[in-house]
């Protein structure tokens, strides 16, 4: 299993306090990795740092608001100060300020999913992508959705960002490619995270969900987190500018 070690890389997981993020940033602890911990709340990060500490890894944390240019760059000037340059970049954080139909949704509400889920990602990529490049290589993992493969009446706007996250993930693969660096998404289905009770809390949204899904159930965010590890590790060495869904099969369709 050594193709998937991330032993001595540097990781960054955005988002990683809680989620899907979470779940990333422990599997890249467990395979090796030095992992930054980093969402906007300090005390939720170094929770998550004291977890992976007890279990005798290495990780540091590092409180960040992506949708602020100036903390974005920050983060990656602290995490080269104290791993070195990074090999590994997980975009997760993400937000969702509104859901309902796009007629409803007011332009700054419409600007930050735009701000957050698209720009901040541009910014983190070329911010490490080269250190990466002057390294030899390194491995980016944008986390989408379903949600940017198929229409939808209450996250329209989400739904954009997260089908734009997937082209910017094959733009960035063409331009980074013969530096070594690879650059793919992930496009999770519905997973039982805080950032989703709107969806899993509600009975007849859950209901609609396990009806479209062959395996009958919604996820969990440890579901994710190897597809991360074979994206960010040698065992996804030939993978780059393409969109991992992991959805239990629902967008194949159900049993209405």
């Amino acid at each position: 299993m050594d193709s998937f070690s991330l032993k001595d890389k540097t990781a960054i997981v955005t988002g990683s306090s809680r989620g899907i993020g979470r779940a990333i940033a422990l599997a890249f602890a467990r395979a090796g990795a030095r992992v930054v911990i980093t969402s906007r709340k300090a005390d939720a990060c170094a929770a998550v740092v004291d977890q992976i500490r007890t279990e005798g890894g290495e990780a540091t944390a590092i409180a960040c608001n992506i949708s602020r240019k100036d903390e974005v760059l920050a983060l990656v000037d602290q995490t080269e100060s104290h791993y070195g340059s990074v090999d590994v970049l997980v975009c997760n954080a993400a937000v969702n300020p509104y859901y309902g139909p796009m007629s409803g949704i007011t332009d700054e509400a419409f600007s930050k999913v735009m701000d957050v889920n698209i720009r901040s990602n541009l910014w983190l990529v070329n911010r490490v992508a080269p250190g990466m490049a002057a390294k030899g290589g390194g491995s980016v993992v944008i986390i989408s959705s379903i949600a940017g493969l198929t229409g939808s009446r209450v996250l329209g706007a989400y739904a954009i960002s997260k089908a734009a996250d997937m082209q910017l993930a094959r733009n960035l693969a063409l331009e980074w490619g013969k530096q070594g660096i690879r650059t793919n998404c992930i496009a999770p289905g519905l997973i039982k995270t805080d950032f989703a009770k709107a969806l899993w809390d509600n009975p007849d949204t859950l209901a609609a969900a396990l009806a479209s899904s062959p395996l009958h159930r919604i996820g969990e965010p440890e579901d994710i987190a190897g597809a991360a590890l074979l994206l960010a590790s040698e065992a996804g060495r030939f993978i780059t500018g393409t969109t991992l869904v992991i959805d239990g099969g629902a967008t194949v369709g159900g049993e209405a």
